[in-house]
């Protein structure tokens, strides 16, 4: 049974603590991404909205990268 292992995997602490805060952040980045996008393609661009999507895209990709880049370095550790 496959599922035996991957339901072990779940309670390690560095899926729980790096990995699914990682893929939250980069979820984050990509809805700040397409916040940004869609702002540039409104007739008035510079009509900014309350939301500051250009920043939440750029912390949360630098708090993506780091955090997966921990969860990659724990995975491998074993």
């Amino acid at each position: 049974m496959a599922w035996v292992g991957i339901a072990a995997a779940w309670d390690e602490p560095w899926v729980r603590y790096l990995l699914l805060p990682g893929l939250i952040a980069l979820g984050l980045t990509v809805a700040g991404w397409r916040g940004e996008r869609r702002r540039k393609g409104r007739s008035d661009p510079d009509a900014v909205s309350w939301v500051p999507w250009r920043d939440i895209s750029f912390w949360s990709s630098f708090a993506a990268l780091f955090l997966l880049g921990f969860a990659l370095k724990a995975w491998l550790a074993g």
